[in-house]
């Protein structure tokens, strides 16, 4: 049977349930944040994040200079004002992609906007 490649199942997101979220373009495509998809298994940490949560920084900083947080153990605070740990494997220039820590969970691959951060502090 032929599989057509523009089928409405093709373009489900299993990180976020049914494209029910996005708008779709006209060829069925999903508009909103791009998925990267998992990285290669050797870009997943491999113990967890350090036992203790940092303290506010003082200053706003926003994401600006996060590449120097690739592939190292990162406290996020958002503007929300959650905080979690991070440990980022893409850094493109609205999106980053990586790994965020749950105790519940272990890591798990997620991606965040880059105008979410309200601060971060890498640690090796």
């Amino acid at each position: 049977m032929y599989n057509n490649p523009f089928r409405e199942d093709n373009f489900r997101r299993p990180d976020r349930g049914d494209n029910d979220d996005f708008e779709t373009s006209p060829y069925g495509q999903p508009f909103g944040p791009p998925s990267f998809g998992p990285p290669p298994a050797g870009q997943m940490p491999m113990s967890a994040p350090p036992g203790f949560s940092p303290p506010v920084p003082a200053w706003r900083e926003g994401s600006s200079g996060i590449r120097s947080c690739l592939f190292r153990n990162t406290y996020i605070w958002m503007n929300t004002g959650r905080s979690f740990w991070f440990f980022p494997t893409v850094i493109g220039r609205e999106f980053i992609a990586g790994f965020r820590w749950s105790r519940r969970y272990g890591w798990y691959f997620r991606t965040i906007t880059r105008n979410q951060i309200r601060s971060f502090e890498c640690f090796r």
